[in-house]
């Protein structure tokens, strides 16, 4: 296998102080309307339109990722606490047989019965 020398990046590249991006404006406004369906606990106290800098959005973005791992985390927690409380064993739920269906004998049209009359 080839190995592919990666550059590190510059110095310049990361800039706390630099004015934050039209990319990073339309990542923060994707990740708000994230923490916007996220349980009250777990949403960050930051406003996102006082956002200026990359410093900040990335302060955002680091918060508000975390929450989300966070309460998806201790979904899965209460998931597995309520399993746990379940009774062990098999649970099937019972189930009879649907009744066959009933043929509908052919009965005659009033079409047939006209043709029936002329003749």
């Amino acid at each position: 296998m080839t190995l592919i020398h990666v550059p590190r990046p510059s110095k310049m590249a990361r800039n706390p102080d630099r004015p934050v991006s039209s990319l990073l404006l339309a990542q923060i406004q994707h990740l708000q309307h994230a923490e916007r369906r996220l349980p009250l606990r777990y949403r960050t106290e930051i406003y996102v339109h006082a956002v200026k800098t990359e410093g900040e959005a990335a302060r955002y973005i680091r918060e508000v990722t975390e929450a989300i791992h966070q309460a998806h985390a201790d979904a899965a927690a209460q998931r597995a606490k309520h399993a746990a409380r379940r009774k062990p064993g098999l649970a099937i739920a019972a189930a009879a047989e649907r009744p066959a269906r009933k043929r509908r004998s052919k009965t005659k049209t009033k079409s047939s019965k006209s043709k029936r009359k002329k003749k």
